[in-house]
């Protein structure tokens, strides 16, 4: 049995980046384009054949536990028997062999990318670039896998059915099973001379940019879905999609709750007793807000329509600002002054605490309801 490690001059711990590596590095200096003759090209052979037996992980652990995909499994039970073989012999793996070689061309594997934007985008839409890192079609053999001009050839092993049959004892009899050959991995066919960009994959990966048009409306979590703009498959086979998931960056004035947005304006005590209109600078631009006299703390102020655009509808909700009265904490004379005059108007000057119900909690809502509240 061949050591295929020792073909490719790389330790029997090498990683996968590693053995790829060593085969490209090898199979530029032996490939029969660069150094004609027989011993060259028998080396070459080897070469490949080491390459797809420690690139494939599942080849590579049944050569690590003794077998050789090329030269027959070590001797045992598992030398081809299993209760599953007479499963498929009974329901339809006698007849497996009619299928043929699977196909090179696999479709690729859908992509999941997070996009950060800004609230002003989900609010209104925009437009965004997106960076991916992805598998494309590779450029030298556009997807055939094999070094230009070289092309693939029949397997030896099963001519091409992609599969082997094989007549084994068991309790039952005689049973026939079929199972995909080891030689071409079930294709039917065997690229001798792999692509030297790819490693006979039939793709490359690369980074490239999209652009996105992201709707209005859109929240964190929010996923948009891009179809073909995924992985290229094996064989350069159809591309998997792309989905793009957004993630809305937490503005420094706004908070989004559903479609509304919410925000905090604190006005002086003077303001809010006598009543005022303000210039608020909101996504849209600014815009006129009329506080009325005698406006607490905790009042909320609703703007129609200034909210965030519905994304399944026509619209918008609306921007709701919770007003925070300030109690001025230093005064000068005059104004102490004032105010204490204010107060003997009032007749505050020794005002006496009220306790009130806590329209809060839940007696406090009971209370509401049966008064009318």
């Amino acid at each position: 049995m061949n050591d295929y490690y020792e073909d490719l001059g790389v330790s029997r711990d090498a990683s996968a980046e590693e053995i790829k590596r060593a085969y490209r590095k090898m199979a530029r200096k032996l490939h029969p384009d660069v150094n004609p003759g027989p011993e060259a090209e028998e080396k070459f052979k080897r070469v490949s054949q080491a390459y797809d037996v420690l690139s494939d992980p599942s080849k590579r652990a049944a050569f690590d536990r003794g077998s050789d995909p090329y030269g027959g499994a070590a001797g045992g039970f598992g030398q081809g028997f299993s209760f599953s073989d007479i499963m498929d012999a009974f329901f339809g793996g006698a007849a497996a062999g009619q299928r043929g070689p699977r196909s090179r061309h696999q479709r690729g594997q859908d992509a999941l990318v997070r996009l950060d934007i800004d609230l002003h985008d989900a609010v209104f839409g925009g437009e965004q670039e997106v960076t991916i890192d992805t598998a494309v079609e590779c450029s030298t053999c556009h997807g055939d896998g094999s070094q230009p001009g070289s092309g693939t050839r029949t397997c030896d092993i099963c001519g091409g059915r992609g599969e082997v049959q094989q007549v084994q004892r068991s309790f039952l009899g005689q049973v026939m099973t079929s199972r995909p050959c080891v030689a071409c991995q079930g294709f039917g066919t065997v690229i001798s001379n792999p692509c030297f960009e790819c490693s006979g994959d039939g793709r490359v990966r690369t980074r490239r940019t999209l652009k996105l048009r992201v709707p209005a409306g859109v929240d964190t979590g929010t996923r948009i879905q891009l179809a073909g703009e995924g992985e290229v498959g094996p064989g350069a086979g159809p591309a998997g999609d792309l989905y793009v998931e957004i993630n809305v960056r937490p503005h420094e004035v706004f908070q989004r709750r559903g479609d509304d947005l919410h925000c905090t304006i604190e006005l002086p005590m003077t303001a809010a007793a006598l009543g005022t209109s303000l210039k608020l600078d909101t996504l849209d631009g600014k815009s006129d807000l009329d506080i009325a006299a005698g406006t607490q703390s905790g009042d909320v102020v609703t703007m129609r329509s200034l909210g965030v655009t519905h994304l399944r509808g026509s619209g918008r909700g609306d921007l709701i600002a919770h007003i925070e009265v300030q109690t001025p904490t230093r005064l000068d004379a005059e104004q102490e002054e004032l105010l204490q005059r204010l107060a003997e108007l009032r007749g505050e000057e020794r005002p006496e605490g009220r306790l009130t119900p806590n329209s809060h909690g839940l007696f406090g809502k009971l209370r509401g309801a049966f008064m009318g509240k």
